[in-house]
């Protein structure tokens, strides 16, 4: 049987991204997406992906298109996430909730998510609330960064009361000061810092940008974005998530499932060793498949099947 060449390989079956972009129906919904629009050298409607504006655009015409989101916008230079990839994590959340829930998700006004690191764009929470129907705490570090996702959410006021924010005083902690001593999540959501210094998080942005464009010079406009906050931290995403792991266990009561994405296969090894130091109850790790690129989740939780049957009790029935 011939396969669909307009289908998206490896996005999740519930994700309403998986075939390619109806850019006159988006257009349709947001006539400003217009400009960017034309044919490529296959002859196919695109954008020019290596356009930061472009790119915007292009992810508020599919808010506003599929998920209801009638205003959305990000300051210039941070991050610019593509919808469906961040789609792709919130429906793989919802089957982990089903798996721990005897295959039944359980009921979504009762799940609460901590997003960390939720960036001016809100992405987590704007679609996991828009898909689900869940609730959400985003945490950062920026003030400017929770001043563009509350303008967000003010300009969308169906997210009131469900989507409430909260600032990271203190950048050397990731869990610690944000979650509070009677606070209780079902999930947490994070998209860790990826490099390990500014100039690697320049290096890969000239690579991503050459792989789009071709031959480029040194500087070039990245176009999705990203304040070094959000690109880089010291000893990148591997130590990121083992302090993360580390801070998890002071609030191995407080959440059913931790999560982050894990974008170098080769982490895995040392997080895994991590968590077995933790002692977690069970791990987790759940594969995607975005194109020709690869990542994963790896998720942990401290409950025992005795203490999850407890928490299916008390929280999900």
């Amino acid at each position: 049987m011939e396969k669909n060449k307009n289908l998206k390989s490896g996005l999740h079956p519930r994700n309403i991204h998986r075939d390619r972009y109806d850019f006159p129906a988006l257009i349709q919904t947001d006539p400003s997406l217009k400009p960017f629009v034309a044919e490529n050298k296959y002859g196919d409607l695109s954008i020019d992906f290596a356009n930061p504006e472009a790119v915007k655009t292009l992810n508020r015409a599919l808010l506003k298109h599929f998920y209801q989101i009638s205003n959305w916008d990000i300051p210039a230079g941070y991050l610019c996430p593509p919808i469906p990839g961040r789609a792709d994590y919130i429906h793989h959340m919802a089957d982990l909730l089903s798996q721990s829930n005897g295959g039944k998700l359980p009921n979504p006004e009762k799940i609460r998510v901590l997003d960390l690191g939720t960036g001016a764009n809100c992405i987590y929470p704007l679609l996991g609330n828009s898909i689900y129907n869940w609730s959400f705490v985003g945490t950062e570090i920026d003030p400017k960064a929770l001043d563009a996702a509350q303008a967000n959410l003010y300009a969308n006021p169906q997210f009131r009361g469900k989507i409430i924010l909260r600032i990271q005083e203190d950048p050397s902690h990731i869990l610690e000061k944000i979650i509070r001593y009677d606070d209780i999540f079902d999930l947490t959501i994070c998209n860790p810092p990826f490099h390990g210094s500014q100039e690697e998080a320049e290096a890969g942005s000239i690579r991503k940008v050459k792989n789009l464009k071709g031959k480029v010079g040194k500087k070039v406009p990245l176009n999705f974005g990203g304040q070094s906050h959000e690109l880089w931290c010291e000893g990148g995403e591997l130590a990121f998530i083992q302090k993360m792991i580390k801070e998890s266990m002071v609030y191995k009561y407080n959440c059913f499932w931790f999560t982050t994405l894990v974008s170098k296969e080769e982490h895995l090894k040392e997080l895994i060793l991590a968590l077995k130091k933790a002692r977690v109850a069970d791990r987790k790790i759940i594969q995607m498949t975005h194109g020709n690129k690869k990542s994963r989740i790896l998720a942990w939780t401290f409950l025992n099947p005795e203490k999850q049957e407890g928490w299916r009790k008390r929280r999900w029935e």
